[in-house]
């Protein structure tokens, strides 16, 4: 059980709100632990996450495959108003170089594109 769980993407955050740290895990985002620490919070997501786990299991419930282990093409598609399009390509042309290059990077928080 340890090592399947190890496989999760965990997060450990300040809530200024509940004045704790807080221990959450991308693949069940309806779960957080609080903790005063760090440590604490990402022990207690973790603990929290491997009873959920084991829980789904005995019910045969389908557990989330980790973010780590599934596979991503490369590609995905997003609606951008048609006016941004426009801009978007016309700043590529200028600059030389393809749109998908452009936003890729953009998208990565370089240089290209300013």
């Amino acid at each position: 059980m340890q090592t399947e769980i190890d496989h999760y993407t965990y997060r450990v955050t300040w809530s200024a709100e509940d004045r704790e740290h807080v221990g959450l895990c991308a693949e069940f985002p309806s779960l957080s632990w609080l903790a005063k620490t760090p440590t604490a919070a990402l022990q207690g997501i973790r603990r929290s996450i491997a009873q959920v786990v084991t829980d789904m299991k005995a019910n045969g419930e389908t557990i989330p495959e980790p973010l780590a282990e599934r596979r991503y093409s490369g590609e995905f598609r997003v609606r951008i108003p048609p006016e941004l399009h426009r801009a978007l390509s016309i700043r590529a042309a200028e600059q030389g170089v393809s749109l998908n290059r452009l936003v890729s990077s953009k998208l990565a928080g370089g240089d290209e594109g300013r």
